[in-house]
């Protein structure tokens, strides 16, 4: 397994944490909007980035602190998005009805629903390909896994949207 990258005068030595904000801020939106849906993409991108501050003396060392940042976004729209399916299964049996209901927030694009439907990785993995055009050894980084396994999850992605909305899976992973 690897780890966070190693603290090094990389990309984010020197950095001001406001102007890192101004910069990563659009794209982490972007990003939790993919994975968690528009009504809580900009409370989770800011979370993501209230975190970065927090930690902001570390992580601006890391020589890509845009991918520690990225991956906190996506781990947090993941469980913004598990938090609510569980707020809703509860008041479905606290009220005694039994109805599928799918959650508000994931109401919008067909392709963006049905990467939400997808497993974490996966989701996270087309997300990070498709919003922010990040190679695969991108989102390995921003992951914290291998290169290959990046692969999978793009090609498992790719063919079960294919699968879900008609077409024919395009590209290489």
């Amino acid at each position: 397994m690897y780890t966070d990258p190693i603290p090094a005068a990389g990309r984010g030595a020197g950095l001001r944490f406001e102007d890192f904000y101004r910069r990563e801020l659009p794209g982490l939106i972007l990003l939790a909007r993919g994975l968690c849906g528009p009504t809580l993409a900009e409370e989770v991108a800011q979370e993501a980035m209230l975190v970065t501050y927090r930690r902001w003396r570390h992580i601006e060392d890391l020589h890509h602190p845009e991918a520690w940042t990225r991956r906190v976004c996506a781990n947090l729209a993941v469980s913004q998005v598990r938090r609510r399916a569980i707020e809703v299964r509860a008041l479905l049996r606290l009220s005694g009805r039994r109805v599928s209901v799918e959650p508000e927030h994931v109401v919008d694009d067909d392709f963006w629903y049905e990467v939400r439907s997808l497993p974490r990785r996966q989701a996270q993995a087309v997300a990070l390909r498709y919003l922010y055009d990040l190679s695969v050894a991108d989102i390995a980084l921003t992951l914290n896994c291998s290169e290959g396994t990046v692969k999978v999850h793009l090609t498992r992605g790719r063919l079960a949207l294919a699968k879900r909305l008609g077409t024919s899976p395009g590209g290489e992973a």
